[in-house]
């Protein structure tokens, strides 16, 4: 079958890949769509201790087309998206609650072939049935979506609170939509795109700048920031913008070399939390509840939808920043 394949640190090509085969308890999917992700480019770089090479995509959705021998959760023919979570449910964090930080941790489209590609293979626990009015090439959405909402989990925001926004991205666009819906007075975006402050203003952000100073709330600052960009001068500008008692959400992907600095006394003396949120835990089911509700608008939320050929090209333009959610179509 063909597949997009990270080769080595650096390099990834389109290319031919041995077609995958159930285990006992999982399915074979025929790829809809698979969308790209900043964990993508990480793992170009070498980051996430992954064994190239690898098929990468972790965000994807598609048609059961193969069962494992003891799957009877499952049909043929069920449109299904995956969450691509592995876990060992053995080591002291997944018998904890914990499974994210599963210290055997694993993860389709990371440490195994993913869904860059015609087909690919999942445990039948990780995929949920699509309703009739979810299309399945807009289903790659829930996987990040399952992100932001482990995100809000971890912070518990109150209802009335000011939330300050460090991207316009997808992400931070799904961060927003959250804040909305979870009772925020406020919600203002930051971002040095203008074109993608132009959709958040557009998705109802409360105002939208280049940099805090222009959003009018100094000196107090804001109950909850939160980032979701990775980048260095973003995160140390945000810590120096949470309000007493306020949190402060390390939520965007930084580089393993990323360092910012934070002032101990001012955490102690104001009470400030800060906290992290790392990709999926208990959250993929709702989010795919949450997009079915339409949570999100497929339409806005995906610029581009690509052949599966394109994705060495797809992966330049998301790490330029360009468009919003990209995705890959294997079908088209």
């Amino acid at each position: 079958m063909k597949a997009a394949i990270i080769e080595s640190v650096g390099k990834v090509v389109y290319g031919e890949v041995p077609d995958p085969t159930p285990g006992p308890r999982e399915v074979v999917v025929e790829v809809a769509a698979c969308g790209l992700c900043g964990t993508d480019l990480h793992i170009l770089q070498g980051e996430f201790a992954p064994t190239l090479p690898v098929v990468p995509g972790h965000e994807f959705a598609g048609r059961v087309v193969a069962l494992g021998s003891e799957v009877t959760s499952l049909a043929a023919g069920d449109r299904v998206a995956v969450d691509p979570s592995l876990y060992c449910f053995e080591c002291r964090y997944c018998r904890i609650g914990h499974n994210n930080m599963c210290e055997k941790w694993a993860a389709i489209g990371v440490t195994t072939a993913g869904g860059a590609a015609e087909y690919a293979v999942a445990p039948a626990a990780n995929c949920v049935k699509l309703p009739d009015q979810v299309r399945t090439e807009d289903a790659a959405l829930i996987e990040p979506l399952s992100c932001a909402v482990r995100g809000y989990d971890v912070l518990n925001s109150r209802l009335g609170s000011h939330v300050l926004i460090y991207g316009s991205g997808t992400m931070g666009l799904m961060m927003l939509e959250l804040a909305k819906r979870t009772g925020a007075a406020s919600v203002d975006v930051v971002d040095i795109n203008e074109e993608r402050l132009t959709t958040a203003r557009g998705l109802g952000c409360s105002s939208a700048a280049g940099a805090a100073d222009e959003l009018g709330r100094a000196p107090q600052g804001w109950d909850v920031v939160i980032d979701a960009t990775g980048n260095a001068a973003a995160i140390q500008d945000g810590l120096g913008r949470v309000a007493k008692a306020g949190t402060y959400l390390q939520f965007g992907v930084a580089d393993y070399a990323t360092r910012a600095t934070i002032d101990p006394y001012r955490i102690y003396n104001q009470e400030i939390t800060i906290t992290g949120s790392m990709a999926v835990l208990h959250s993929y089911e709702r989010a795919a509840e949450l997009f079915a509700a339409g949570a999100l608008d497929p339409e806005i939320f995906i610029s581009d939808r690509l052949p599966l050929a394109s994705y060495p090209d797809a992966l330049d333009r998301f790490r330029a920043g360009l468009g919003r959610k990209i995705v890959v179509l294997p079908g088209s």
